[in-house]
């Protein structure tokens, strides 16, 4: 069980894939964690409420990052192209793709930047893990009882044999195996809330509705088989999940500190390029931001916004804007 849940923390599916003494860096963020209730998309619909109407783009897909560009006297140094085949030039850009988006661009070979990144970028992305983290959330059908505490639905925390398969129930399906748990998103809710991780994440993801709904009932129903609560089923109607490994724009959900990486490889991820500034090359072309550029907030959506803030005051203090924020 805690392996599995050090699993969903890290993503790294294999905990012997994880560097004990790079990960020892990362750092909780103060305050406590909380639900929004909206969703992500109401910060990001605040923070854009003060731009100006049409300034964000949506559905335009970035295909190559041309920089260190020569297109005479007067152009700017980067130009994107898009999927329609239309282009843009820009001054700078801050590249927030995931990990798992660059791993792919090395292993392909693609040409997502011209020139090709830098070795010391390409081997620290190499280097560093990326894996796939998933929750499924799951609705009661019609509940109705509660236990002692007001709760409709445990707090549970599974073990599952692992090893040996002889002792595997044959009605709960292998990919559940490795979730440890399951529980309501708060006390008094008929929406439970489970997490996978690995190989097991990117099954689930490929699985239909009613599988994931059927795997799922059977599963809770011989674990509170015994309960005075549950003792005839435990059955859902509707599920939400996400599906970060198979989703080409992300391929995966957070950073980790594989084997062979260390805090160093997340500073090289964080380094803007050009490197080296002449006259012939304008600086600050391309910067990098996301929560694998942080070197003790990875794996966040505080450290993805905290590397958000670092870049735009690079650019302050590069047009001597302001000397800090």
């Amino acid at each position: 069980m805690f392996e599995n849940i050090n699993r969903h923390y890290s993503s790294a599916d294999d905990l012997g894939t994880l560097d004990f003494n790079g990960e020892s860096e990362y750092c909780n963020f103060h305050g406590d964690e909380m639900t929004i209730a909206k969703g992500y998309s109401s910060v990001i619909e605040a923070l854009a409420s003060v731009l100006p109407d049409g300034l964000i783009q949506l559905g335009r897909k970035v295909t190559k990052i041309e920089w260190q560009y020569d297109g005479g006297a007067g152009t700017k140094p980067v130009k994107l192209h898009f999927s329609d085949e239309s282009v843009m030039y820009a001054d700078h850009v801050i590249v927030t793709v995931s990990l798992g988006v660059l791993k792919k661009g090395i292993r392909d070979n693609s040409a997502m930047f011209s020139p090709q990144l830098p070795s010391f970028k390409t081997e620290a992305i190499s280097r560093l893990g990326f894996g796939v983290v998933d929750k499924l959330f799951l609705k009661l059908s019609s509940p109705s009882t509660h236990d002692d505490n007001g709760m409709i639905f445990p707090y549970l925390q599974m073990v599952f044999h692992q090893s040996d398969s002889k002792l595997f129930h044959p009605k709960v399906p292998l990919w559940i195996r490795r979730t440890a748990l399951i529980y309501p998103i708060y006390p008094n809710s008929s929406t439970i809330v489970s997490w996978f991780a690995g190989k097991e994440a990117l099954e689930m993801e490929s699985l239909d509705d009613e599988e994931i709904i059927d795997g799922v009932s059977t599963t809770m129903s011989f674990f509170l088989a015994n309960s005075k609560q549950f003792k005839n089923s435990v059955k859902f109607s509707n599920i939400l999940r996400c599906k970060w490994g198979s989703n080409p724009l992300f391929l995966g959900s957070y950073t980790y500190i594989a084997v062979g990486s260390s805090g160093d490889d997340l500073d090289a991820m964080a380094e803007p390029l050009p490197k080296r500034i002449s006259k012939n090359c304008p600086p600050l072309q391309i910067l990098f931001a996301g929560e694998a550029t942080h070197r003790s907030c990875y794996s966040t959506t505080h450290g993805a916004y905290l590397t958000g803030l670092r870049e735009a005051n690079r650019l302050l203090k590069h047009f001597q804007c302001v000397d800090d924020v």
